[in-house]
């Protein structure tokens, strides 16, 4: 009796994933087997794809990924982003200190010692709302330079005094420097021409006068026949 030989793996991994569309509600979060996962606030009310696999949880807009999350355990749990809400607490400050967001990020490590003590520097220069907006505009940096350098940029700047974003920024890509990362060249906007008027467009157009400059030798001459 011949043995029956197994097939090669196919060249593909199987997905083996769990694909849902649920559409993300006013919290800007979407419901994934009875637990809450954050995405970007500006897909409110929007149909997204998620897929579900043992470990992680999946969000495109597309073929773009737009969040993603470690699974929860257990049911009605919330697992949120605070950079997804960053946009609606540059608009609504107050929000910020009580987030279950701020707790979670704190939690995970992503929101450090380093940000509180920038939150507390900015709210003692700027008041509330205007430091708590400050650290958002920090916060909002996280998008592009890596996380350590960002921190870099924080200390770097505390230490001069200052809470600006920009100071912030401008550290950060000096410490990307010094790692040997290449930090993007900065936008420089074009500049504004130069407005001219229709008068000096029009002498423009003239051509050019070849005559000899005026003189006033004669009129010294009549000055001074009138002085004798």
């Amino acid at each position: 009796m011949e043995k029956a030989s197994l097939r090669s793996l196919p060249d593909e991994p199987f997905d083996t994933a769990l694909v849902l569309t649920p559409r993300v509600d006013r919290y800007a979060q979407v419901m994934v087997r009875c637990n809450q996962y954050s995405v970007p606030a500006s897909f409110i009310g929007h149909r997204l794809r998620v897929k579900l696999s043992a470990s992680t949880v999946t969000v495109f807009d597309r073929n773009a990924v737009v969040a993603r999350h470690q699974r929860a355990i257990g049911k009605g749990v919330k697992v949120l982003e605070l950079d997804h809400y960053l946009e609606i607490l540059r608009r609504k400050p107050g929000a910020l200190p009580g987030a279950t967001a701020l707790v979670q990020a704190r939690a995970s490590g992503t929101f450090t010692a380093s940000h509180d003590a920038l939150w507390a520097a900015a709210r003692k220069g700027l008041g509330d709302s205007g430091g708590t907006r400050a650290l958002i505009e920090v916060l909002l940096l996280h998008r592009h330079p890596e996380h350590a350098d960002v921190l870099a940029g924080i200390s770097a700047a505390l230490s001069v005094g200052s809470v600006s974003a920009d100071v912030v920024a401008v550290e950060a890509r000096k410490a990307a420097q010094q790692r040997g990362v290449h930090a993007p060249p900065v936008e420089v906007s074009p500049r504004r021409q130069q407005d001219v008027s229709l008068t000096e467009r029009r002498l423009a157009q003239l051509p050019g006068d070849g005559r000899p400059l005026p003189s006033v030798d004669v009129y010294d001459v009549l000055l001074g026949k009138a002085g004798s």
